[in-house]
């Protein structure tokens, strides 16, 4: 066992013992650990400080029942989460999201992660993340509704534009948050931006739908940039088929990109010259309506490939962006026989430990979900900005300070992770992070 890996399993084993039957937040917390302990070892303040340590201990975890009543009048109850993981550069920031899946492990490590990667966007915003095993699939509106202004209720006394906003995330989009910000107005008498991702009529940002993926691209564009390369003609593999994908798919087709698949958890979605943006906004009207994609309309060249996934094809360019580890190792060995160069992450975690492992093993680059799809939280902090002040940006103006921040990112993370001809953007993204909010914790002293 070398150094590093003695640093990061002492500081493992010291972690409470509840926190082994937590494995998504451990695997988070270890891939940390494992680029910052010997730099936080080797720095007396940090290491007085016990900086790592206080950032994988949330603040506070709040559980809380959510009860309502559904269509035909029966009560019906779920459980609901907000972690409040740190607030030491910003009010806590991050998303809800509404999926059966949805337990405290998973939010633990979306709000660890949230830490980072808000550190990242230069921006002054905590890490929090939250959200509930509520299942809106086959759901009415009006459920939906109901639920939102329930869960409001619990959520209400926690919120605020100083104190911590929520954004939507799964299975929360624009429509719920008008929902739970109408729930939480009524509840504060105030009208202010506690919550982001609204809609334009009442405080929303534009150009929020579309940030994460197109910020995806703008920073894979950088990753480009740094080769002395650029997406043109570049083949693609996108997975997943919501806002993130699916913008990403828009702007890299935009930018000269062949885009070449999506994805549900059914099957793979795939035209071998390159999607159109119909087909695209075709896949984006069958989500909305809740709709599968596996018959692709006539004449767009599209195949489904059931069961199938993206990374069995023949890309350059891979962009998970679904969910949390759903590209396994079996998965990455596909991506290095098929002679992938470069994988950016869309979603949070989207690899496993072993996927990672062999892509660093292959020498092939790739980019963390902290640094490549900050876009999101990125335009979520414009919004809090441009509600505080009461001006609001147009759509260019909004893009345009999304691809500023994302270039500005990306030159933080290389610089962080340049090792002489290669960049370990992985490394460079824990560490970039990490110094911002080890300086701010050990500027405020122990509190």
């Amino acid at each position: 066992m070398n150094r590093r890996d003695a640093l990061t399993h002492a500081f493992l084993s010291d972690l409470p013992n509840y926190v082994g039957s937590q494995n998504t937040f451990l695997q988070a917390v270890e891939d940390v650990a494992n680029d910052v302990l010997p730099v936080e070892k080797n720095d007396p303040a940090y290491a007085a400080a016990k900086v790592l340590r206080r950032l994988a201990e949330p603040d506070r975890v709040l559980s809380f029942r959510v009860t309502w009543e559904d269509d035909d009048g029966e009560v019906q109850t779920n459980r609901a989460w907000r972690v409040q993981a740190s607030n030491v550069i910003g009010p806590y920031k991050g998303g809800l999201r509404f999926h059966p899946t949805v337990n405290e492990d998973i939010l633990k490590f979306l709000a660890f992660e949230q830490c980072f990667k808000n550190a990242l966007t230069g921006l002054p915003l905590g890490g929090a993340k939250g959200g509930s095993d509520f299942d809106p699939k086959g759901r009415s509106k009006r459920e939906v509704m109901r639920f939102c202004q329930a869960l409001m209720r619990e959520l209400a006394p926690f919120i605020g534009p100083d104190r911590d906003v929520p954004a939507g995330d799964i299975n929360v989009g624009t429509e719920e948050i008008g929902y739970l910000f109408g729930a939480w107005r009524k509840h504060a008498e105030l009208f202010e931006g506690a919550l982001t991702g609204k809609g334009l009529s009442y405080g929303g940002s534009e150009m929020r739908v579309e940030a994460t993926g197109f910020g995806l691209i703008y920073f894979v564009e950088c990753m480009l940039s740094e080769r002395g390369d650029d997406i043109a003609g570049k083949r693609v593999a996108i997975s997943g088929k919501g806002n993130v994908a699916t913008h990403a798919a828009l702007k890299a087709a935009e930018r000269g990109a062949v885009v070449v698949s999506l994805s549900d958890t059914s099957g793979t979605l795939h035209v071998a010259d390159g999607m159109s943006a119909d087909l695209i906004q075709w896949v984006q009207a069958q989500k909305a309506a809740g709709k599968d994609i596996d018959t692709p309309p006539s004449g767009s060249g599209a195949t489904f490939n059931a069961g199938g996934v993206p990374w069995e094809l023949d890309v350059d360019i891979a962009l998970p962006c679904a969910t949390q580890n759903e590209l396994t190792g079996d998965m990455a060995k596909m991506l290095v026989d098929n002679s992938v160069s470069l994988v950016a992450e869309g979603a949070n975690m989207p690899l496993t430990s072993d996927a990672v492992d062999i892509l660093r093993r292959n020498d092939i680059t790739h980019a963390p979900g902290k640094a490549s799809n900050a876009g999101g939280v990125a335009v979520s902090g414009l919004e809090m900005s441009q509600m505080s002040h009461r001006r609001f940006m147009s759509a260019e103006e909004v893009d345009a300070e999304l691809k500023g921040i994302m270039q500005d990112l990306h030159g933080r993370v290389a610089d962080e992770g340049r090792d002489g001809g290669r960049i370990d953007y992985a490394r460079g993204a824990n560490m970039a992070a990490y110094r911002r909010l080890a300086d701010a914790i050990v500027a405020q002293g122990i509190i």
